[in-house]
């Protein structure tokens, strides 16, 4: 396989991982997916909303996803998903010191006024993930435009057979039931329902565990790649 960009093909939708050039429109299409959420009005405070929706995605999505070969886009970069990848997962690199370094300096600033009940509620969030190693699902997004097009569940696969071929879990948590219906078409399932810190909010833990029989599958196997 050539080193140049990799471009995988499943079925109509084409997807390839996020590169540098990429994170203006991973910021422009999470912002335009979400703009109108129950979670973006509860995370983040109206004075500015976009655009510190749009800072969040940048930096959340964006430089972190590419820092360390988590996220994957549309040709067109019209859908994106971005993840957090177990420890020394093959093809992932560390987060670097100054993505983290802004990360941690800019997200409370984002969020304002409401930076503690999220900060808490990711608390709660964390303490209820897998015990085990796994990709955590961060962000998915699709512009209104370019949805029910397949762009979604053909973004999710590349780390859903990674999953199944080293026998991991992949979770998320979602703070809106069609969220939670979507995912279920890809094999997730509820594992508990929580609250935000506030009670603001339902947030449901969804896990897809691994299927067996995929278990040592080179993930690639099935892939047709264009370098």
């Amino acid at each position: 396989m050539s080193a140049g960009p990799t471009v995988v093909r499943i079925g109509a939708p084409s997807v390839r991982p996020a590169e540098q050039r990429d994170v203006p429109r991973i910021a422009a299409t999470l912002t335009i997916a979400l703009a109108e959420s129950r979670w973006t009005r509860w995370a983040l405070p109206e004075d500015g909303r976009m655009q510190r929706l749009t800072r969040l995605h940048e930096l959340d999505a964006g430089h972190r996803s590419v820092a360390t070969g988590t996220g994957w886009v549309t040709e067109d970069v019209t859908a994106v998903v971005t993840w957090e990848a177990p420890p020394g997962a093959p093809g992932t690199s560390p987060l670097p010191g100054d993505v983290r370094a802004a990360l941690a300096r800019e997200l409370p600033y984002l969020a304002g006024p409401h930076a503690d009940r999220v900060a808490r509620t990711r608390e709660l969030v964390d303490a209820a993930r897998p015990a085990e190693p796994h990709w955590w699902l961060t962000h998915l997004g699709t512009r209104p435009s370019s949805r029910r097009r397949g762009y979604g569940g053909a973004l999710l696969e590349p780390v859903l057979e990674r999953c199944d071929a080293a026998g991991l879990p992949a979770a998320a948590a979602v703070y809106s039931w069609a969220g939670v219906r979507f995912l279920r078409g890809s094999g997730f399932d509820v594992d508990r329902a929580l609250r935000t810190a506030d009670d603001e909010l339902p947030v449901w833990l969804v896990v897809r565990r691994p299927d067996p029989a995929a278990a040592g599958v080179d993930p690639g196997a099935a892939r047709s790649y264009r370098g």
